[in-house]
This record gives C-alpha cells, sequence and structure tokens, in this order.
C-alpha cells in the first residue's frame, strides 16, 4: 500500500467496545479514533463506562479528538448501524433515563441487552459493575480507587512518552501492574465467574462485559466469558465475523507501527 492509498476499513457484523472514559486524560482517545475510521460494523454497542461523568465532575477534560469520537458514533448511527448504549457506572447519570426507552440521534440507551450471533448463540450484554461488591457496597471505596487508579495511569503516560521517544510501541505499565497483584487477580476471577453463572442462570450461551479493564475469552463453568477489555490500559473491542466467530483485537498491538510516531493528539478532522 502506497503512502497516497486511504486505510483498509474491516467490516464486522458486531463491535462491542467499553471502558472509553472520554473525559479522562488517559484515554487514549488516538487509537479510539483510528479503530472508528477503520472498522464497520451492523451493530455497535456501547458496553458502559463511555464518558466519564465521575472524572467530568471534579475537573473538566474535553478536546477535539474526544468531539472526533462523539462524530464518528454519530456517523455510524446515520448511516445505518444500530448503536446500543449500555450505561456503566462511571456514567451513571444515563441510568436515570433508562425507565423512558430513550433513543437519542439514532442511539438507544438500554441497562442490558441480549446479542444473537450469526451462529445462534445468545449472549448477555452488560456492563458488569452490578457484580463488582466494591461498587454496590462501598461506593467510598471505589472513589479512593478511581483516584489510586488515576494516579498510575499518569505515570503511565510519562512512562509512555519516553518509550515513544526511544521508538517502542505503546505498553500498558498500569495493565502489568495490576496483573502482578494476588489480589486482584483473585478478585478478577470472582468477577468472572460471577458473570458466568448469571447467564447461565438465564440459560444463555455467554456474557459480554466490561468494567474490570482486563480483556479475556474463555468458557467458565461451560458458559462463554468475554471482557471487551478497555480503551485506557489494553485498546481492545470484540468482534464478530459475519459467520459468529467472536474475536478479540487488541488494537495498540495490531497498529503498533502507526502508533509509536505519532502525536498522541493528532486527530485532523474529517468530513462526514
Amino acid at each position: 500500500m502506497n503512502a497516497m492509498s486511504p486505510p483498509r476499513t474491516d467490516r464486522f457484523r458486531t463491535v462491542f467496545l467499553s471502558d472509553l472514559h472520554l473525559g479522562t486524560r488517559g484515554c487514549r482517545v488516538d487509537f479510539l479514533v483510528d479503530f472508528l475510521r477503520r472498522t464497520d460494523c451492523e451493530r455497535l454497542y456501547l458496553v458502559g463506562d463511555i464518558i466519564d461523568g465521575w472524572r467530568l465532575r471534579k475537573s473538566w477534560y474535553w478536546d477535539d479528538a474526544h468531539n472526533e469520537v462523539l462524530r464518528l458514533v454519530l456517523r455510524k448511527a446515520r448511516a445505518g448501524t444500530e448503536v446500543i448504549y449500555i450505561p456503566g457506572n462511571h456514567d451513571e447519570m444515563f441510568r436515570t433515563w433508562l425507565p423512558m426507552g430513550l433513543e437519542i440521534a439514532g442511539i438507544r440507551l438500554l441497562p442490558e441487552a441480549i446479542h444473537t450471533t450469526a451462529d445462534n448463540r445468545r449472549l448477555l450484554v452488560m456492563h458488569g459493575d452490578e457484580f463488582d461488591s466494591v461498587v454496590r457496597y462501598a461506593k467510598f471505596l471505589a472513589l479512593l480507587g478511581d483516584w489510586a487508579y488515576t494516579a498510575a495511569l499518569a505515570f503511565n503516560r510519562w512512562f509512555n512518552a519516553v518509550r515513544r521517544r526511544l521508538g517502542y510501541p505503546y505498553w500498558s505499565l498500569s495493565a502489568w501492574l495490576k496483573r502482578q497483584v494476588k489480589e486482584a487477580v483473585k478478585a478478577i476471577d470472582r468477577f468472572e465467574t460471577a458473570l458466568a453463572a448469571e447467564a447461565r442462570r438465564r440459560g444463555l450461551d455467554g456474557v459480554v462485559c466490561g468494567h474490570i479493564h482486563h480483556a479475556e475469552m474463555r468458557e467458565v463453568g461451560g458458559v462463554l466469558y468475554i471482557n471487551d477489555g478497555d480503551w485506557v490500559e489494553s485498546c481492545t473491542a470484540l468482534v464478530e465475523h459475519a459467520d459468529g466467530r467472536l474475536e478479540l483485537i487488541d488494537w495498540a498491538a495490531r497498529q503498533r507501527l502507526s502508533f509509536h510516531t505519532a502525536p498522541e493528539r493528532s486527530v485532523p478532522a474529517v468530513a462526514a
């Protein structure tokens, strides 16, 4: 492909995205814009924590790249993509609108969804914070954890700035640290088991969720558990191909040659 060729567009039956955390400096909005520009789908699930209301209430951060993300999602909706938004705990302000059954600019707000794949598997789609005991029963601790996590992300930005200058691709220090903490690993396992059990209780084939920023696809007790990850640490998405095959895509790894030399906020506008 020469320098003047347009970027290749990947086409999927369904795309699942969660934990974008728009409104925070930790959001890899440059990677996200690139993903949205280079992919097309029949159905797009936004599986919670898309806009970080917790952070925006404390301090406002919203640049042109954030606007570009919204514009690209709205353009997909106008072009015929079915867009379903399932709020999470960081964008819980939208949950008050759920009883109204609102559809805004072609985007439907739902508390959860049942997705049927092309090969007839039925998947529960939910953010997952309902099964996080810290968020449900001790919100103060959750907010304290959010503060500590934000500090780790700030360090992560400086860390990757050095890596970029040295010619290395993006790498999430905070994600690596999380995996090293034994109790965090146990908590992830309990979360996965609880979500899979809920899908099994409802007679479904699997569950798709977000919330814990840990991309994973595996069987848990005979049920398919899938976490589509996030766009702060891992920059991952779950996609469904035309035949129903499900795949986790690590966009940062897949496009690493495109990113390590590019400015983080180099997101020129594109005509609608």
